[in-house]
């Protein structure tokens, strides 16, 4: 199997590639990026949020030594750390726990508190960039391919999210979105079926998984990421950085941009 580069997927294969790849079953698409890429250059990056596990289980099923990547931001929750656990013993493998750069974590919390994140909307996105997006760049640097959980249904803003793109902010590098055509209860159908255990948060009203801190359950009636950063306005991105910069409303921007 000849390996081909990340510069090669040009403009028109990535359109052909994303027509046919669109109606594709997720397993599908996981299997076209590992035999693109090639096993040592593609990774899954899950969060351990149903989707990315999904995810994590279709490709261990095409190749049981896939890279599987998640991120240990020092303030998940106790019950995200069982799960990990869980989940190693479910697919009797490993999973690679890859943790924020420990100096810049030092000079973020002493300079402002260990919760600092909750005085502006500034110092959170410097709290999400520190501990989410610059270890997820330090993955993606031996990285051809990354795969997500990500769903066209979770937020307007993820509506368009393609199965395949180029992640033009990691290099150029292709970023695969398995389910993005996926419904909620697609995810959990396949789960179930397949047998593989859920975040015990879910079982608690949490319906979006991230930091410890800055995730709550949501009450009925409420979108399913409102329990993230559940304490800034309206109007705010629930997003933290790894899937592009937040888009803030008015002169927020700018700050968000110098975070990233």
């Amino acid at each position: 199997m000849t390996v081909l580069t990340p510069a090669t997927l040009d403009a028109d294969e990535l359109r052909g590639v994303a027509t046919t790849l669109e109606s594709a079953h997720p397993s599908e698409v996981i299997a076209w990026t590992l035999q693109r890429f090639g096993r040592e250059r593609s990774v899954v990056v899950t969060g351990l949020q149903a989707e990315g596990v999904a995810v994590l289980d279709m490709a261990v099923a095409v190749d049981p030594q896939v890279r599987a990547v998640t991120i240990d931001t020092g303030r998940l929750p106790a019950a995200t750390y069982e799960y990990i656990d869980m989940l190693r013993d479910h697919f009797g493998r490993d999973i690679e726990v890859v943790h924020p750069d420990a100096a810049m974590l030092g000079e973020y919390t002493t300079r402002n508190g260990l919760n600092g994140f909750y005085s502006s909307l500034q110092l959170r996105l410097d709290c999400c960039h520190i501990r989410k997006v610059e270890p997820l760049e330090r993955v993606l640097r031996n990285a051809d391919a990354w795969m997500t959980g990500l769903r066209r249904g979770q937020s307007d803003r993820r509506a368009s999210t393609p199965v395949v793109e180029l992640d033009d902010g990691h290099g150029g590098i292709a970023k695969v979105n398995p389910v993005a055509t996926w419904s909620e209860a697609q995810v959990r159908e396949h789960l179930a079926a397949r047998g593989v255990p859920l975040h015990p948060l879910y079982s608690r009203g949490y319906t979006s998984i991230g930091c410890d801190p800055c995730t709550r359950a949501v009450q009925p009636g409420e979108h399913a990421r409102a329990g993230r950063w559940w304490w800034e306005a309206e109007g705010v991105d629930k997003e933290c950085g790894i899937h592009g910069r937040p888009e803030l409303p008015g002169a927020r921007n700018e700050g968000a941009q110098a975070s990233e």
